[in-house]
Formats: structure tokens, C-alpha cells, sequence
């Protein structure tokens, strides 16, 4: 007798265990976008998601008319950058040569496991870029191919910026 309720509670115990995991990808994932940002005060950056699944966004820039000694800020866009768990595109805004902020608009949001990285990662490496004021930033431990590819779009802003 004494086995059989040893065996039921065994049992019972691995059935609760076993539907109370809670994996990366179980409950629903938001395809909308996640927004860090802090003004012109401290860190000034911008990140939103875009769902890895929804394609790559066109790069676009913007050009300034310099007749005056003081640039107006120049927003440039890095080129999309694929990944292997999706595209990274970068945007960066620049005026007199400093790098004022940094956004990324794109970035994989495929799951929750995606998401949890990136909300960790991004906001560490915009910090870095604006205080490097450069591509020349560390990789985040745990998010190295986002990284990469974040560094890659970077890079290519910066060059189309002419920094």
C-alpha cells in the first residue's frame, strides 16, 4: 500500500512539474515594439522592434544644407543587416560630427527568448556607441550574434554619415 501511494504522489508530482514549465515561447509574443528611451538627458537612444518575420525596412537618409558654421542633426540609417535570427538595422543622428542618438528600428522579436536578449543587449551597446562615439563598442555577452550585427549596421551608418 505504502508503494502504490509513493508511486501516485511520484507521479502527480511529475505531472504538475511538467505542465507548470514555463518555456521561452509558451503565452503569445508581441509583435508590436518595445520602446527604451531617455531624452536628451543621459542615455539617448531609441529601440523598437520590428518582427524578424516582417522583412528588412529600406535605408533612407537624410542630407544637410551646410551654408551656416553649425550642422543641423543628420538621421542616417545603417543597411539592414541579416542574422541568423533575423535583421539588425541601425540608425544614428549626428550633428557637428557627434553622435547625439542612436536607434534600432529592427531587430529580431521572433520569441520571447529574442525579445528578453535584446531588451538586456541593445540599450548596452546604444550606451557604449554613444559613449565610444564610434562602432568601436564591445560585444554583449549572450547576445553575440545581435551584436554583430548591430556592430555591421553601425558601422555602415556611421560611414554614410561621413564620421
Amino acid at each position: 500500500m505504502r508503494r502504490i501511494v509513493m508511486w501516485l504522489l511520484s507521479t502527480v508530482t511529475v505531472v504538475v512539474l511538467l505542465f507548470g514549465y514555463h518555456t521561452s515561447t509558451s503565452g503569445p509574443t508581441s509583435a508590436g515594439s518595445a520602446v527604451i528611451s531617455s531624452g536628451s538627458s543621459g542615455v539617448s537612444g531609441t529601440l523598437s522592434g520590428t518582427n524578424s518575420s516582417s522583412g528588412t525596412s529600406s535605408s533612407s537618409s537624410s542630407t544637410t544644407t551646410g551654408s551656416t558654421s553649425t550642422a543641423s542633426p543628420q538621421t542616417v540609417t545603417g543597411d539592414s543587416v541579416q542574422t541568423r535570427w533575423g535583421p539588425v538595422e541601425v540608425q544614428v543622428t549626428v550633428a557637428n560630427g557627434t553622435i547625439t542618438a542612436v536607434n534600432v528600428p529592427v531587430y529580431p522579436s521572433g520569441n520571447g527568448k529574442d525579445e528578453e536578449i535584446n531588451a538586456y543587449a541593445l540599450p548596452r551597446l546604444i550606451q557604449e556607441t554613444l559613449d565610444a562615439q564610434s562602432a568601436k563598442v564591445d560585444m554583449v555577452s549572450g547576445a553575440t550574434v545581435t551584436s554583430d550585427g548591430y556592430l555591421q549596421s553601425l558601422q555602415s551608418a556611421l560611414d554614410k554619415a561621413g564620421v
